[in-house]
């Protein structure tokens, strides 16, 4: 074992301890527990203080639009846990990725997107940017050559998922952010269903990362919060300006929430994957299932990407039941244990009809061009005991 002489920082400490002790700062009363700062506002010493904090010239706080002492600690925790330079808060998933992905561009500029996105990251790429006059296409993202061709024509922006929502798409990463270094495009990567325990896509050449937090870094369904991760001159440059005066920041109670939910992150996901990959097997066993997509299992399409991206298999499940939409139904409503619920990442189970709800916005055509069909059920993989989840799919399923 190793006396720890060889090893010094932050930066080396493994993701559980960054999950913890990340970014703690304490106030002159020596809390255990990270602060709670609940103000809009900050008061300055003199009118001089106010003029050279809104200008820059000293540090502190000046509005909590634009930051708070909670949020202060939660974004350095995350850059921490995702090897990033640095890190901003919004209010929601949705704002850190609507802000990640249009904050660069401008009109006139192209974006290139996997086909397989969650509904309203797809909405609007396809429905709001060309309002803008920017130039959007979607690319099946297994798809090397078709990057490869729509990139090289030229493009500013490239958007994935991987694995994405909801039938947990594979993209490889390092290839996609391969061709947009030698086109100079920005590489955006949503991770949430990997989270930065299983999967670090900065380290894979993407340039920025985002979250929804709500999803497993608060993982107990409680408070919407979203994150943006990239180096420290780009967030400067082109984010810092769009957030103050757009305005999508996280309250500090959210981010509070938070926090304290990132001490129990890499316990979770461990203990949520393990389950996963046992429901995975079991419903793939199952007469009633048609297909079944889990990143680790060996008949996943995209098995070997996940499985040189990742190191688990994840928390997520997406199973396909004969009989279609009305058989999905009938399945969802025979879950005792699982709730129906949209949201994921949670300790409890859930599960959703993705075409009615998640993905409802999109057309059958554009929902077929990601391979989704109305048999499909997103399943989100919770605490619960393995056994009692296993009785309860199984059964639903045997109703069907």
């Amino acid at each position: 074992m190793s006396n720890g002489s060889d090893r010094s920082g932050k930066a080396s400490w493994k993701p559980a301890t960054k999950a913890v002790r990340g970014g703690l700062m304490r106030s002159e009363h020596g809390e255990i527990s990270e602060a709670l700062y609940l103000t809009s506002g900050y008061a300055y010493d003199s009118a001089e203080q106010a003029m050279a904090r809104m200008k820059g010239d000293e540090p502190g706080f000046v509005y909590s639009r634009y930051g708070s002492p909670t949020c202060e600690m939660l974004q350095q925790r995350l850059a921490l846990i995702e090897g990033a330079e640095t890190c901003r808060v919004t209010g929601s998933g949705m704002g850190a990725i609507s802000s990640a992905i249009l904050a660069p561009l401008k009109s006139g500029d192209r974006v290139v997107a996997a086909t397989a996105l969650f509904g309203s990251c797809r909405w609007i790429i396809a429905n709001q940017m060309p309002k803008y006059g920017i130039e959007t296409v979607f690319v099946d993202g297994a798809d090397l050559d078709a990057w490869e061709r729509e990139i090289a024509k030229g493009c500013q922006l490239v958007l994935i998922e991987s694995p994405a929502n909801p039938l947990l798409d594979g993209v490889d990463i390092a290839a996609v952010a391969k061709l947009c270094k030698a086109a100079g495009a920005l590489l955006v990567v949503d991770n949430v269903f990997a989270t930065p325990i299983l999967q670090r896509p900065l380290e894979l050449g993407a340039d920025v990362v985002v979250y929804s937090a709500t999803k497993h870094m608060d993982g107990q369904g409680r408070v919407m919060l979203g994150a943006i991760l990239c180096d420290s001159a780009y967030m400067e440059e082109v984010y810092d300006p769009y957030l103050r005066h757009i305005g999508p920041a996280a309250a500090p109670f959210n981010a509070w929430v938070v926090l304290k939910g990132l001490e129990t992150l890499k316990l979770r996901v461990d203990a949520q994957s393990a389950t996963a990959a046992r429901l995975a097997d079991a419903i793939a066993a199952h007469p009633n299932a048609a297909a079944v997509r889990y990143p680790y299992r060996k008949d996943h399409p995209h098995y070997e990407v996940h499985k040189r991206q990742m190191s688990g298999g994840g928390t997520m499940i997406a199973l396909s039941v004969k009989g279609g939409q009305n058989a999905a139904f009938k399945f969802l409503n025979s879950l005792e244990l699982v709730d129906i619920c949209n949201n994921l990442g949670d300790t409890k189970s859930l599960a959703c009809h993705p075409s009615t709800t998640t993905h409802r916005a999109l057309t059958d055509e554009e929902q077929a061009a990601m391979g989704l069909d109305r048999s499909w059920i997103r399943f989100s993989v919770g605490l619960e005991d393995a056994d009692d989840l296993e009785f309860d799919v199984l059964r639903a399923l045997n109703s069907v």
